[in-house]
């Protein structure tokens, strides 16, 4: 069963495919997205990575949160449904 990932403190310059690229190495990336302001297109620092399994998961969290980054300490973990 697939596993989302939150990925927090991106740096602006980062793409989803960057972001896919930096996770792939821990196992099959499902889809990786970072998150665009709708009105400018930019980037708001943040993204959803969706990975194969939680194994996947879990070690792709254990070595990449805390990871520097571009620049920028990123802060990953198992993403959460939104509260309405």
């Amino acid at each position: 069963m697939s596993t989302n990932i939150y990925v927090g403190n991106l740096s602006f310059q980062t793409d989803s495919d960057a972001l896919k690229a930096i996770f792939s190495e821990y196992g099959e990336v499902i889809s990786a997205q970072v998150i665009a302001d709708r009105d400018t297109g930019r980037s708001r620092g943040f993204g959803f990575v969706e990975m194969a399994s939680g194994e996947e998961a879990e070690k792709a969290i254990a070595e990449t949160n805390g990871k520097n980054v571009d620049g920028r300490q990123l802060n990953v973990n198992i993403a959460r449904e939104r509260s309405r």
